[in-house]
């Protein structure tokens, strides 16, 4: 039994321990036995859990008493083994019951997948083919054919809740459909979403696995590597997530306990949330995987792999052990977490350049190598022997590491320097020092030591971010900090010093010797004097560097080409020239006894005495033209008016004299 840690969660793995070689003997195996006690309480969980060849599909009855794997898929009908259905490579469809073989039919197209529709009673067969078969098991006929838009269909998957139908295509689309209606009823483009920012891909990615998840949730896995969790109201996935290998996803798996997502590649299991998209744990098995499959109601995970041996784990996070195994959940509270040493420690693997190197590629074939996966076991001592001949300065080596062994021992023995961080490495010696300060007092005072803040979480980005790094060279920090040209050259130059110091260490192999760490301790501090005349000396400088920066300007200024402005006019008013405007400005910027002057020699103000004392000014308001313009239309039309009036006195009445004609 192997136990491994992730994120601090364990995976015993019960199948891939420490298994003895086939090729020993039996004496040899004894012998181990013998001689390692890991090897006697080694566990063999399931007996000949292996397949005579490779297995593609693995899933366990809903009762959980049978494993069962195939080569291409298949599906339990019943809570047991006695309903079975096997999808074969040679486009044949096998229907087993009970006591073994019962019905034996084909399929048009070649198969890659089905699934299971309890209501209706059909089986849903997709394939190298744009049509997904229909075929009827109460009635033991083919319906009419469910006519889709892609080319081949690889996945297909039922849900459990609704009854849905989706398959995943190999133009990177889902396609869900209505058994019910047989119309499809929503689609899904899986190939765009699964592109991000970060997404590095090869050519289309086509759907490798499809599973659905309660009534909403469906996850997707791609060809190219990328995981996809849909909710079904919404076209957007809610997280994409990417294994980072190129490899297509085998198997998409759901976790409800702990709302775990487990997805896999043919190199690695990933365990991650489904709300946040982090991961859980992960594990690398030792052959390319298939298949993964969950145990009802436990922490057991079964894989199907490209080798005729299964894996099974078991993560005692995930749930309990199984009730036929239940001994593992005691038996593995006593196993330690320690590395353990491989079972061939009397052989070496070597790969076929190692044999080269050594001059020994003419032993391949020989009984000296057995074949083992991309290279060869061989005794150790033949190793060591030949090693010895083809290197026979080993020795010059072997004495040279020792010496660098000594060296970093001396190393160890010296004051350590502190390493200072990327971004105001200043500052940070600066706190180094007054922290040193600090403790010699608090020692002295017996007081507590208060934190560092390069230790503190809440100034770490101020070490990290370069945006956060100190402007030397603004007027602020110039001014306010008069002495720092000579305390940054201090400690510049113990910068400096502590580079040179680091930069010799990684380059020499023998001890470099260190100069003293209080160099500076002989140069003393300015008095008062020195720090009015460094103020007066940063002013100057500021003004010289201000003065260069104006003319700079002026510079830029008179090189660019100016260009005209446009200004609208108010509606009433006409443009006369550019003077009336400088003179409402400077007319503005008067006081309002030199404006009543003026307005007064101008005429349109009259101040004059009243008989209590006080004084009363008239103001006469400046018309706009257009008001002058309508004035003077008004008067002329009165003028007109006037021109053309008739008398009407020689309307009088014959009877009364003196009287107007009513």
């Amino acid at each position: 039994m192997q136990v491994s840690s992730l994120n601090e969660v364990k995976i015993y793995s019960l199948s891939a321990g420490r298994s003895l070689p086939e090729w020993l003997s039996d004496r040899k195996k004894r012998a181990l036995q013998k001689k390692d006690v890991d090897i006697r309480r080694r566990i063999e969980l399931i007996q000949d859990f292996e397949m005579p060849t490779v297995s593609t599909k693995i899933k366990v009855s809903r009762d959980g008493q049978y494993v069962m794997a195939v080569v291409v898929t298949f599906e339990i009908l019943s809570d047991d083994y006695s309903k079975i259905v096997f999808l074969q490579c040679d486009r044949f469809v096998e229907f087993h019951s009970q006591h073994g073989h019962y019905y034996r039919t084909r399929i048009p197209k070649f198969g890659r997948d089905f699934s299971y529709h309890y209501p209706s009673c059909d089986l849903y067969f997709v394939g190298a083919s744009s049509e997904v078969y229909r075929l009827n098991l109460e009635q033991g006929r083919f319906l009419n054919s469910l006519q889709t838009d892609a080319s081949e269909s690889n996945v297909c998957d039922i849900n459990p809740v609704h009854f849905l139908f989706a398959m995943g295509t190999a133009e990177g689309k889902v396609e869900c459909w209505d058994p019910r209606t047989r119309n499809r009823v929503g689609l899904l483009d899986c190939a765009l979403s699964s592109v991000t920012a970060d997404t590095e891909i090869d050519g289309l990615p086509s759907i490798s696995a499809l599973k659905f998840d309660g009534a909403l949730n469906m996850a997707v896995g791609t060809s190219t590597g990328q995981v996809l969790l849909y909710d079904l109201r919404s076209s957007n996935p809610l997280i994409v997530k990417d294994h980072h290998y190129g490899l297509p996803i085998k198997s998409v798996q759901f976790q409800r306990q702990l709302d775990l997502i487990i997805s896999a590649d043919s190199r690695i299991i990933k365990m991650w949330n489904k709300d946040t998209g982090k991961i859980f744990t992960s594990m690398e098995p030792e052959y390319d995987i298939n298949d993964v499959c969950l145990y009802p109601n436990s922490g057991m995970l079964m894989t199907a792999n490209e080798a005729p041996k299964m894996n099974i784990y078991y993560i005692p996070v995930l749930g309990p052990a199984p009730k036929w195994c239940s001994f593992l959940d005691n038996l593995t509270e006593e196993l330690e977490e320690n590395p353990e040493s491989t079972v061939y420690d009397d052989y070496k693997f070597v790969t076929r350049k190692d044999l080269e190197n050594l001059g020994l590629s003419h032993l391949i074939g020989s009984s000296l190598l057995r074949a083992y996966m991309h290279g060869f076991f061989m005794d150790i001592r033949l190793y060591h022997k030949a090693k010895m001949m083809a290197n026979p300065f080993a020795y010059e080596e072997y004495r040279r590491e020792k010496i660098r062994q000594k060296i970093e021992e001396t190393r160890a023995q010296r004051v350590q320097l502190k390493k200072l961080p990327k971004v105001n490495k200043e500052l940070a010696l600066k706190l180094i020092e007054e922290e040193g300060e600090e403790q010699q007092v608090t020692r002295k005072r017996k007081q507590k030591n208060l934190p560092s803040l390069l230790k503190d979480d809440r100034f770490k980005v101020m070490f990290e971010n370069p945006d956060y790094q100190v402007d030397e060279q603004s007027e602020e920090f110039r001014l306010l900090n008069p002495l720092v040209s000579k305390i940054s050259e201090k400690r510049k130059r113990k910068l400096k010093m502590l580079e040179e110091l680091e930069a010799q260490e990684q380059e020499e192999e023998e001890e470099a010797e260190g100069k003293a760490s209080d160099a500076e301790s002989s140069e003393s501090s300015d008095d008062e004097k020195g720090w009015v005349e460094e103020v007066r000396k940063q002013r100057k400088l500021l003004r010289q560097e201000e003065k260069v920066k104006r003319q700079e300007r002026f510079k830029e200024d008179q090189q660019t080409l100016l260009k005209p402005h446009f200004f609208e006019i108010k509606e009433g008013e006409e443009f006369r020239s550019f003077k009336d405007s400088v003179k409402k400005q400077k007319l503005m910027k008067k006081t309002l006894e030199d404006r009543l002057k003026l307005e007064e020699k101008l005429g349109t103000l009259n101040v004059s005495d009243t008989t209590v004392g006080s004084k009363q000014a008239t103001f006469k308001l400046k018309k706009s033209e257009q008001q002058k313009k309508q004035q003077e239309a008004e008067k002329q039309h009165r003028q007109e008016r006037k021109t053309l009036r008739r008398s009407a006195t020689h309307l009088k009445s014959k009877r009364g004299r003196g009287r107007l004609f009513h």
